[in-house]
């Protein structure tokens, strides 16, 4: 009899497995509650990680390095990452390295040392990384970058981020549509990007200079200090005190018997610089310059809505998180991962895979459909 029994429950494990291994090969809906009409079409057919089994992670590990949290967007796209990645089963190892470049190069190495089965990696410096990487790729591990390009390396596998030269093309569209200008009515403007040793900050200026350069040939913009360069006009580290004390220098050195008509910035963090220097020098509503950002930062969005910061660049970071996600998903299970662009990201040793999610310019009069319809803030977080 007992054996009977035991024949029996054998049987109804091996069906079980037979149908957990079957539903796995179903791809789920998607997973992004962004607003559909703001959402590209080929990612909302994207799957929703956290609603596949989680029979399917077999106890392998991810190990996500972050640059830091003084952003905010970097703690959101931690915490959804690993909530996502958790939700199919998988253990992670969440770390921060508050941008110290040696201690995420440390970081990443006592992940490997750990065993993790997967690296994500948005990287503070990607030049301080190519040694450890490789570190990686001899222990077999896949490493996906994610929303920095990993430079000089073959060692990534792929890249989740949103397209960042469309960053920079959206800022500059703005710009020109809402600054009025006219040779006939010149308009001052100074840039403030962003890192040198991040390949997003490149492109984004190469995107924003496409746009606004016919208007600095035929004079209706004029950048007084002449700082039109990336050399010049870089921020390292994206630092908000850097951009706050350049910003106070240039209006002191260029602006002192004209005003500023423009500040444009590639990150929300410099727009706050920019705004204190601007208060400093005694600007008021009734000279405010256009304000440009990044990010869409909950902060950012009060100033939006309040006058202080002209627009932001929405990244629905839930959705990057998703993508991720679902790459790492791809990569453990021996799949290949969806991917909409195999020509830009030209690491200089390769070019990585990528899949590109779209940025969209919010100002005042788009924030709600945009970020409160799409649940990104709610109206009572703005109002706080």
């Amino acid at each position: 009899m007992k054996k009977k029994v035991l024949a029996a429950m054998l049987s109804m494990a091996m069906a079980a497995t037979l149908l957990v291994g079957c539903g796995a090969k179903e791809e789920a809906p998607a997973a992004s509650d962004a607003p559909a009409a703001e959402t590209p079409a080929a990612e909302e057919e994207a799957p929703a990680a956290e609603e596949a089994p989680a029979a399917e992670a077999n106890g392998k590990k991810v190990g996500v390095a972050m640059p830091t949290q003084s952003s905010e967007r970097w703690i959101n796209d931690g915490a959804n990452m690993k909530s996502k990645l958790e939700a199919l089963g998988y253990e992670v190892d969440l770390q921060y390295a508050e941008d110290d470049v040696q201690a995420q190069v440390s970081q990443i190495e006592n992940m490997i040392a750990a065993g993790v089965n997967c690296l994500v990696i948005a990287s503070i410096d990607s030049s301080a990384l190519v040694n450890v990487e490789k570190q990686a790729k001899d222990a077999g591990i896949p490493v996906i970058a994610y929303d920095r390009l990993l430079m000089d390396t073959d060692a990534v596998s792929y890249y989740a981020t949103f397209d960042n030269k469309g960053v920079g093309t959206a800022i500059g569209k703005y710009i020109v549509d809402n600054a009025g200008l006219d040779p006939a009515n010149p308009q001052t403007i100074e840039l403030f990007m962003g890192s040198p040793d991040d390949n997003n900050a490149h492109m984004l200026y190469a995107g924003l200079m496409e746009e606004i350069q016919p208007y600095l040939d035929n004079g209706a913009l004029v950048c007084k200090s002449g700082q039109l360069d990336f050399e010049s006009n870089n921020t390292l580290r994206w630092d908000q005190q850097t951009a706050m004390k350049r910003c106070e220098d240039l209006l002191t050195r260029y602006y002192a018997d004209e005003e500023l008509d423009i500040c444009a910035t590639a990150y929300d963090g410099l727009a706050y610089g920019c705004m204190a220097a601007l208060e400093g020098a005694g600007y008021t509503t009734d000279n405010w310059p256009l304000i440009t950002g990044q990010d869409a930062e909950l902060m950012a969005t009060k100033h939006i809505i309040s006058g202080k910061q002209t627009m932001s660049i929405y990244k629905d970071t839930r959705l990057l998180a998703d993508k991720c996600v679902t790459m790492v998903q791809a990569v453990l299970e021996g799949a290949e991962p969806e991917i909409n662009d195999t020509e830009q990201y030209n690491n200089n040793v390769i070019v990585v895979p990528s899949y590109l999610c779209t940025p969209v310019a919010v100002d005042k009069n788009n924030y709600k459909e945009v970020i409160v319809d799409g649940g990104y803030y709610t109206e009572e977080q703005l109002a706080e």
